[in-house]
């Protein structure tokens, strides 16, 4: 079995353990993860993930933070640094950079046996290549901007279901046109620590409506107020997936 199938198969089966603990743990509600984009939150991520691509590696070091400038609007960046052989040779630069803001109109709680509440959100991402031109396998080649709108749906187990949809657009560079669908699932877990899969499905209207999916699992856990660590592991899937399979790990401060 080669890694990229034992990879798909890991995860499978950790969908499956997500849904039964989903399904059995009774825990209380308890505080926003910095994992939902949609948390009110403050956190600096340093974050490595590795991807296997039929051509090659991709190694993606990044910052990937959040802070609040007020009850209702969260500010998210992210700043990425590649090292990738997709051009047949090493290359190494910074990759792109992200701003995201991200506006709450509504929330509220809810007086229900199971479910607890939910939390609106409207979004912008401004994403910025910051590839050099000698780099020919770094970088998108595009400036984009991205809205989105979501939702976050609390339930009194502490999971959280979290549904967005976004689409994507160049205002400079090579033309974009993307719609994507993703679904997040957040469990709480017992002594402080969490399960997350996340899935991705965009629909690239600009290369014959490919849909380069893919789905990432984490596991994680705070060790004490404001650090946390977690691993991730991830899939491509379909014909079209932008890579095989991938891993990565992340060491969190809270603020």
């Amino acid at each position: 079995m080669n890694a990229g199938k034992l990879v798909q198969k890991v995860i499978g089966y950790a969908l499956c353990l997500f849904l039964t603990v989903c399904i059995f743990q009774a825990s209380p509600v308890v505080a926003e993860n910095a994992s939902n984009p949609l948390a009110k939150v403050k956190n600096t991520d340093l974050r490595w993930q590795y991807f296997d691509v039929d051509s090659g590696r991709i190694n993606d070091a990044f910052i990937d933070g959040a802070f609040m400038a007020s009850d209702d609007l969260k500010i998210k960046y992210e700043l990425h640094f590649w090292e990738t052989d997709l051009s047949g040779s090493s290359e190494t630069g910074l990759e792109s950079s992200t701003l995201k803001a991200i506006y709450f109109p509504h929330e509220a709680k809810v007086e229900n046996r199971s479910f607890a509440g939910y939390r609106v959100a409207l979004g912008l991402d401004w994403i910025v290549d910051l590839s050099d031109a000698d780099d020919i396998a770094i970088g998108s080649g595009s400036d984009v901007l991205a809205p989105f709108v979501g939702i976050a749906l609390a339930y009194e187990s502490g999971l959280t279901l979290i549904p967005l949809i976004q689409y994507f657009t160049e205002y400079d560079g090579d033309p974009v046109d993307q719609i994507a669908f993703r679904a997040i699932a957040l469990q709480p877990l017992a002594d402080k620590k969490w399960l997350k899969l996340d899935a991705k499905l965009p629909v690239d209207r600009e290369n014959d409506n490919a849909i380069p999916a893919t789905l990432e699992f984490q596991y994680g856990k705070t060790f004490r107020e404001g650090l946390g660590a977690y691993v991730d592991l991830l899939a491509g899937l379909g014909s079209d997936r932008p890579f095989d399979w991938g891993l990565g790990v992340g060491v969190r401060f809270s603020y």
